[in-house]
C-alpha cells in the first residue's frame, strides 16, 4: 500500500469516526430505549395476557401468547434503536425480511413448528388432562406433562415415554379415565356334557355377589365359541376403574367362577390331544380282579356335590382373603409420576 492509498484510508476512517461521534448521542438514546422496551416486555406482556384467564384456562396458551407479545415489544425496541442510530434502511430490511426469514425457519424447523401447533390444539380441545390414563400410538400410561414439543407418559412399568405432540394429535387417543366405568371380559370353557344354562346362572351369581362388579350395566355370560373340546362362554362385566383394577377383578372373577363350577360338578375339559401308544394299548378282562378296570369298578363311587349347597359361598371360601385386593393401580402410577424428575431437569448431555 502506497502513501496516497494510506492517506485515503485514514481520511475515510476519520469521516466514519466523526460521523460516529455525531451520532453517538442518538445511538446512546437508542440503546437506552431498547433496554427500556426489553425490560418492559415482561411486565407488559403479563398485563396484556391477564384478561385471557377469563376466556382460556390453558396455561400453555397463556405462556405462548405472553412470549409472542414480549417478542413484538422487543422487536419494536430494536427497530427504534436502529432508526435512531441512523440505520433506517437496515431497520426496514429487518422488518421486510422477517417474512422471508420466517419461511426459511419454518422449513428448517418444520417438525418443531408442527409439534408446537399441535400442543396449542391439544390445549384448546382438551382430549385429556394431567393425571389421565390414556393410550396413544400403542403406549398406555398416565399423562405427566405436556410441553410445547412432546407429551410425557408414565407407563405401568414406571418408564417415561415422550411422544411428539404431532403424533399425539394425529393418532387415536383412548382415554381410560374420562369414563370411570369400563367393561372387562374373559373366556371360560365348559364341557359339552354340562348344562349351559346352569353354568350361566352360576357365573352370574358369582359376579353379582362381587362388590367390584356393577349391577348396572348388569353382567352377562354368553356362548362365544364351539371349540373342539369345550363350549366357550364369554363373561362380560362392568367395574369402576377409578376404584378397582380391571385386571384384578378379572383374576378374582375367573378364580371364583372356576371354583363354583368345580363345586357344582360342571366339567372344564382341556383341549383334545392325540395320544400315541407305541407299545400298543394293554387290554384287561373285567374278571381279572387285579386289573385296573376291575379295581375301578369295585371302588366306592365318587361323592357328588351337594345340589343344595351355596355354590357362591363355596367359591368364596376357597379363594383366600389376599385375593380381595382389587384397588386400582392408577393412583400408584400417579404417585410414581409425581416423584419422578422432570425430563428437563437432567444434566446437559453435551
Amino acid at each position: 500500500m502506497n502513501v496516497n492509498e494510506t492517506k485515503v484510508l485514514i481520511n475515510e476512517l476519520d469521516k466514519y469516526y466523526t460521523l460516529f461521534l455525531e451520532q453517538l448521542p442518538q445511538i446512546g438514546m437508542g440503546i437506552i430505549l431498547f433496554l427500556i422496551f426489553y425490560g418492559l416486555s415482561g411486565p407488559l406482556s403479563r398485563t396484556l395476557v391477564r384478561p385471557l384467564k377469563y376466556a382460556q384456562t390453558s396455561m400453555l396458551i397463556k405462556v405462548v401468547t405472553r412470549r409472542l407479545i414480549s417478542l413484538v415489544i422487543v422487536l419494536f425496541g430494536l427497530y427504534l434503536f436502529l432508526r435512531m442510530a441512523g440505520l433506517s434502511a437496515f431497520a426496514v430490511a429487518i422488518l421486510s425480511g422477517t417474512g422471508v426469514a420466517g419461511l426459511i425457519i419454518g422449513f428448517a424447523f418444520k417438525d418443531i413448528a408442527e409439534n408446537f401447533m399441535s400442543s396449542l390444539l391439544l390445549s384448546i380441545q382438551k382430549p385429556f388432562k394431567l393425571g389421565d390414563v390414556i393410550e396413544v400410538d400403542g403406549h398406555i400410561g398416565v399423562v405427566k406433562q405436556v410441553t410445547a414439543r412432546a407429551t410425557t407418559l408414565v407407563d405401568f412399568d414406571g418408564n417415561h415415554i415422550q411422544i411428539p405432540n404431532a403424533n399425539v394429535y394425529k393418532n387415536t387417543i383412548r382415554n381410560y379415565t374420562a369414563n370411570p366405568n369400563s367393561r372387562g371380559h374373559f373366556v371360560i370353557g365348559i364341557g359339552y356334557d354340562a348344562d349351559v344354562s346352569e353354568a350361566q346362572a352360576i357365573g352370574i351369581e358369582v359376579l353379582s355377589d362381587m362388590d367390584a362388579v356393577l349391577d348396572d350395566p348388569e353382567p352377562q355370560i354368553l356362548v362365544n365359541e364351539l371349540a373342539s373340546s369345550t363350549l366357550n362362554l364369554k363373561v362380560y362385566y362392568w367395574t369402576d376403574t377409578h376404584k378397582f383394577s380391571l385386571l384384578k377383578v378379572s383374576s378374582l372373577a375367573m378364580k371364583r367362577i372356576v371354583k363354583a363350577f368345580d363345586a357344582a360338578g360342571i366339567s372344564m375339559p382341556d383341549d383334545a390331544r392325540e395320544v400315541v401308544f407305541p407299545q400298543g394299548v394293554p387290554v384287561h378282562h373285567i374278571s381279572d380282579k387285579n386289573s385296573p378296570l376291575a379295581r375301578e369298578k369295585t371302588a366306592p363311587e365318587a361323592t357328588t356335590p351337594d345340589s343344595n349347597a351355596d355354590i357362591n359361598t363355596i367359591a368364596k371360601a376357597v379363594v383366600s382373603a389376599q385375593d380381595e385386593d382389587l384397588e386400582s393401580d392408577d393412583n400408584d402410577i400417579r404417585k410414581q409420576a409425581m416423584q419422578a424428575r422432570e425430563p428437563e431437569q437432567g444434566q446437559n448431555i453435551l
